[in-house]
């Protein structure tokens, strides 16, 4: 049963002033303000409460790609001090338990593999800890001493020799496993992902995990005695996307141990989080595996020592994610999509006294809790995002990225609607208003859907909605069946059928948009990136009434995606073996009904994309230009699902904004 979130959540109302929309502001952005943006992440607090590390991923024009750098600032307020240089890329920021390091990983020079490297708070340059031949993944400091945890990939044979051009020849890839690729990875081979254990002034890591699984998302415990982390030890990881809850004792005298399975639902359980006093843990589990990512992620705990799980969000029906003890216990923070937001909520172990702990017009993308104070990575809709210091119902801003780039430029209004689709449903999204915005005018107008389908639009900082309203569009991000935010229910209602409900869903908020007095029926465009263009694609060849579309990153011929693509448990869940099953993969594949696309239609992706390949739209290209209706293709080279590289970025923006220039003013 659903519950009603109005009387769950007793809501904290919290005035925060920001001085981020002046009326003085006289320039529209431009595509070059919007590939300068400097993107916040990783906020790890300092053990004293005192500094906040962060990372800052900023575009290098000149290089051609993103260099990522360590910063750290003070939790009382002030500038902030960079960590790392722009020579090269930094990430994971770490504080050791004694206050005295700052640790992140890097890899320094041509060629060299990632290694950690710790700054000291008493000056000097970073010094580096770890000389791992095939590089690490992950790491943090024990709570305790400063012992070092580390994920480390098994080393392939030419890893450990010291000759560095045998290093690089190219090899065959030998693929045995079911799950054989993966966007941004590769072929993927038996070489694992394991713990490792490196303790002070040692040159060597201890091995604390083995065997043919990966192991990720390790978390100390508070007496620095055992690990948790998360790892599919089934007969067969790669038919089933179970993930379990596992300790492992952190001794290295305890070399070749088995660990403890902690969680045995057959369903994803990850993200652990241990409570102060070491007896609990809480953790993320999806109960419904058949719903596969329609399924709602809830909040779970359960004894260190074994014993039964405790659902603590059954009645919730939203999605969580990044669960945190408070220091006294008393609280597990988590983060909770509802509605078009992403808000911190808590509740007690016990399961009782949900309630939303920061909400707005905002969107939480993480945060840090220490004491009884919490630092959040807040974006707004007209700001992408910084870091905040939310103590006692006062919210503090600690960094201000971006905040010149964008001084002076005009911002669009973003108004949050609500409507009914053809079938009665409430659908809620935005309308991302152009910067010249007068009531008394109609606009060309962008439908422009977001990917999952699993996901949601809300108030965060968007790059398309920001360059289409400078630009004199309104932009339409509507949050269709599908979505996440809304309850299973919802998302799960296009299990096996995509383009049906969705399309009548985003096609009634186009409705909405004429009907508000908004839009220029005459002057439609449509697209979106993966899932958002997959649903593209069944809107054109459903409707003319689009004068123009691009389709970014998205799929057609669904069973020619089957073993190229990095999908196929998904896909058998949700349509069955394609060769006993073929008529559900026809029955939604929108290649099938190309013929009846009328609207000139720009394909795009990455030729590495191996999550939604390129073929998809080559495929729909080709078939385009054969039926003789306008199009064009553009294929990134070297990228994957997401276009990184600077130049590339700017480009599609580009590309994005000639062609709705072209067919629709």
């Amino acid at each position: 049963m659903k519950s009603d979130l109005s009387k769950i959540f007793p809501v904290l109302v919290l005035l925060v002033v920001l001085n981020l929309h002046g009326q003085d502001s006289i320039r529209p952005v431009s595509i070059d303000n919007l590939i300068r943006l400097q993107s916040v992440s990783e906020p790890e607090v300092s053990p004293d409460g005192k500094w906040v590390a962060y990372t800052v991923s900023e575009p290098d024009l000149k290089k051609d790609k993103i260099i990522k750098r360590v910063y750290i600032v003070p939790t009382a307020g002030g500038s902030s001090i960079s960590i790392t240089s722009r020579d090269y890329s930094a990430s994971q920021p770490k504080w050791s338990s004694d206050n005295q390091y700052l640790s992140f990983l890097a890899a320094k020079g041509e060629d060299a593999k990632t290694q950690v490297w710790a700054s000291n708070r008493l000056g000097g340059d970073a010094q580096q800890l770890t000389t791992i031949p095939q590089g690490i993944s992950g790491h943090s400091w024990s709570p305790i001493d400063n012992r070092l945890l580390l994920l480390i990939t098994d080393p392939k044979p030419e890893e450990l020799t010291k000759d560095k051009e045998d290093d690089k020849k190219a090899r065959p890839f030998v693929i045995d496993r079911l799950q054989f690729k993966q966007d941004y990875v590769g072929y993927l081979d038996r070489y694992r992902t394991h713990l490792y254990i490196l303790n002070k002034g040692d040159s060597t890591a201890v091995q604390l995990t083995s065997g043919d699984y990966d192991d990720s998302d390790p978390v100390w415990s508070p007496d620095g005695k055992a690990v948790a982390f998360v790892s599919n030890r089934s007969d067969n990881p790669d038919g089933n996307s179970n993930t379990d809850i596992w300790i492992v004792s952190a001794n290295p005298a305890s070399q070749g141990q088995t660990p403890k399975q902690l969680t045995f639902n057959p369903n994803e359980d990850e993200s652990p989080a241990w409570s102060p006093d070491g007896r609990q843990l809480a953790y993320k589990t999806v109960t419904d595996g058949d719903a596969i990512w329609y399924a709602t992620q809830q909040l779970a705990s359960i004894p260190a020592a074994g014993g039964k799980a405790s659902l603590l969000t059954a009645a919730l029906d939203r999605n969580i994610s990044r669960p945190r003890y408070s220091q006294d216990g008393k609280q597990i923070y988590f983060l909770l999509e509802d509605s078009g937001a992403q808000v911190l909520a808590s509740i007690e172990p016990d399961g009782k006294n949900i309630r939303k702990v920061l909400e707005g017009n905002f969107s939480i993308g993480d945060y840090q809790v220490f004491k009884s104070r919490i630092l959040p990575l807040i974006s707004y809709p007209n700001r992408p995002g910084n870091l905040y210091l939310l103590e006692n119902n006062s919210l503090k801003e600690l960094t201000a990225v971006n905040d010149q780039l964008l001084a002076n430029r005009r911002k669009p209004e973003v108004e949050k609607i609500h409507f009914k689709s053809a079938d009665g449903t409430p659908i809620e999204g935005f309308i991302v208003k152009p910067i010249d915005f007068t009531a008394t005018k109609k606009y060309p107008t962008i439908l422009w859907i977001h990917g999952g389908p699993a996901s949601q639009y809300d108030f965060s900082f968007d790059i398309e909605p920001q360059l289409f309203a400078a630009n004199g569009y309104v932009t339409l991000l509507i949050n269709p069946r599908g979505s996440t935010g809304y309850g299973q229910a919802f998302s799960q209602a296009l299990f096996a059928d995509w383009g049906t409900l969705d399309y009548q869903d985003i096609m009634a908020g186009v409705d909405y948009a004429i009907g508000a007095g908004y839009t220029d029926a005459a002057k439609l465009g449509v697209g979106g990136w993966s899932y958002g263009g997959i649903l593209t694609n069944y809107v054109i060849t459903k409707t003319p009434r689009f004068k123009a579309a691009i389709s970014g990153a998205s799929e057609a011929l669904y069973r020619s995606n089957y073993g190229h693509d990095h999908y196929q448990l998904t896909w058998e869940k949700e349509l069955g073996l394609p060769w006993e099953n073929a008529e559900a993969w026809e029955r939604i594949s929108p290649f099938n009904q190309v013929a009846n696309i009328t609207t000139p239609t720009l394909w795009m992706g990455g030729s590495n994309d191996w999550n939604v390949p390129i073929l998809n739209s080559e495929q729909m290209y080709q078939a385009m230009k054969r039926l003789g209706i306008e199009t064009q293709l553009i294929v990134y080279p070297g990228e994957h699902h997401g276009i990184s590289r600077p130049s590339f970025v700017k480009d599609r923006l580009e590309r994005y904004l000639n062609w709705f220039n072209t067919h629709l003013k």
